[in-house]
């Protein structure tokens, strides 16, 4: 059982709770405190912010419990791509596209991504600006530094976070984003706003949560910078031979497409796939493959599996992938950029 209550300790706030692992360490909590002072003062970041963002840091256990449990759930890729390219997000943003086409086309022109790309990638990760922020970022940060999983990069994010704060007048506690930082349209977490935010309105501030100009934009030029090409596919749905080696479709491995039409891999329909040289990889859902079926010859005492369905993963695949590392997103952005065409 968990109490949860709330304390009041030299000017700061704290929720602190009792667990099993014991009470709450109020020591730990300052001593991260005045650690982010000092890193906060040493980069020369204005006393006026690092004083709002002291000045009343919560800890959320709720938080906590997110990041431990961020890998309980497992999804097949079937399942997973019916939860997120679904009827009503393809509609959403088909909406989305006739709502900004003159933004859109901004985009395409100034960073070379075009509108149904940027459209897949805001959908998913905040449906369209739908999704809404549920922690100041501030208690975001503190907490995972606290949690200590990942003490460095979470005290990195609430620098930068202060930095972003400081050049564009914003008030830090107000901002707030997922209970991992992430925030915006786009989710971006602090750093990378930082390395790739543009002021897609012109009035002079970054603003990727209330600004839908600033928050495409800025996800036009980190795509961009990530070497995104318009003119080639992200993936492309193949089959595969039945006695398939299943250790080569992890994306890891990577052939020319030459190399890959030699090993049996067809278009869907039975046709070649287009030839190259070309490099790729290839992926599937290795946990779900379809269960073996009764051999035609009868003298055989193998059973082979029917033809395997995967997805050839083409280099704005692993594009995507440095935005999210998840083969599963990166397929969703591909099938859902399709869609919003």
């Amino acid at each position: 059982m968990k109490f949860v209550f709330s304390i009041i300790f030299t000017g700061f706030f704290f929720c602190a709770a009792f667990a099993d692992s014991g009470e709450f360490d109020m020591s730990r909590w300052t001593s991260i405190m005045d650690d982010v002072r000092a890193r906060a003062t040493a980069q020369n970041i204005s006393e006026s912010t690092i004083n709002d963002t002291l000045r009343s840091p919560a800890f959320i256990p709720s938080i906590v419990k997110s990041d431990k449990n961020q890998s309980e759930f497992k999804l097949t890729l079937d399942e997973y791509l019916k939860r997120t390219v679904n009827s009503t997000r393809i509609s959403r943003g088909h909406q989305m596209k006739a709502k900004y086409p003159t933004l859109l086309s901004r985009i395409e022109s100034d960073y070379g991504l075009p509108p149904h790309v940027i459209l897949a990638f805001w959908g998913m990760e905040s449906n369209y600006g739908e999704v809404k922020a549920r922690h100041r970022l501030v208690d975001a940060f503190f907490t995972l530094m606290y949690d200590g999983r990942r003490e460095k990069f979470f005290g990195d994010q609430l620098l930068a976070l202060m930095k972003i704060a400081d050049k564009n007048s914003l008030d830090i506690n107000k901002i707030r984003g997922s209970w991992a930082g992430a925030m915006g349209h786009f989710q971006f977490i602090p750093t990378t706003l930082a390395s790739y935010g543009v002021d897609g309105n012109g009035d002079g501030r970054v603003d990727i949560i209330d600004s839908i100009g600033d928050a495409m934009a800025s996800a036009g030029n980190y795509l961009n910078k990530l070497g995104w090409n318009k003119n080639e596919k992200i993936v492309r749905r193949v089959i595969l031979p039945a006695d398939f080696d299943t250790s080569l479709m992890d994306g890891k491995t990577k052939k020319t497409l030459n190399e890959w039409a030699r090993m049996g891999v067809l278009n869907p329909d039975g046709t070649p796939i287009p030839t190259g040289e070309m490099v790729a990889g290839l992926v599937a859902d290795t946990s779900n493959l379809p269960e073996p079926t009764l051999d035609e010859n009868p003298d055989s005492d193998i059973a082979p599996r029917p033809v395997i369905t995967a997805y050839l993963t083409y280099p704005n695949f692993y594009r995507i992938k440095k935005w999210n590392n998840s083969n599963w997103y990166a397929i969703a952005i591909a099938e859902l950029s399709d869609k919003l065409k």
